[in-house]
């Protein structure tokens, strides 16, 4: 299933060129146009789920084991320090596509990216307190 709207499945299904890392049936992996640094790759699922929690738990299975490959391909290959995964879901998460993708960002020693947030204090009552209301 896809959406005719939807640039990225367009991109994902070659109808819109690409500088493709990788591609087999069910996805296809391109570089990132804006990159957070050299080797930012996108692994985009050639059927359309517009987030995380419409992807089938067997794609989700295959997108981890997808970027575990690429992740180890591009660390060899282009020497990378080490590596982040980032998903965004919904506006307010950054997510500004929406259709499931999965950043793959090598990092360098030094190379001036700060992918992060700005950690929190919760009192141990208020951990027991969402703790609580997570699970039930």
């Amino acid at each position: 299933m896809r959406d005719e709207n939807c640039i990225f499945c367009k991109i994902a299904n070659g109808e819109i060129p690409s500088k493709t890392i990788y591609e087999d049936e069910e996805f296809r992996a391109i570089l990132d146009l804006g990159p957070a640094a050299k080797g930012h790759a996108l692994i985009l699922p050639k059927d359309h789920f517009a987030n995380l929690f419409e992807l089938p738990e067997e794609k989700a299975a295959s997108v981890m084991k997808l970027a575990k490959k690429l992740g180890a391909q591009m660390k060899e290959n282009l020497k990378a320090d080490g590596f982040n995964l980032v998903q965004n879901n919904g506006e307010c998460a950054g997510q500004t596509v929406f259709h499931f993708h999965l950043h793959l960002i090598p990092r360098y020693e030094n190379d001036g990216q700060k992918i992060g947030w700005k950690p929190g204090a919760p009192s141990q009552e208020e951990l027991e307190e969402t703790c609580k209301q997570i699970v039930g």
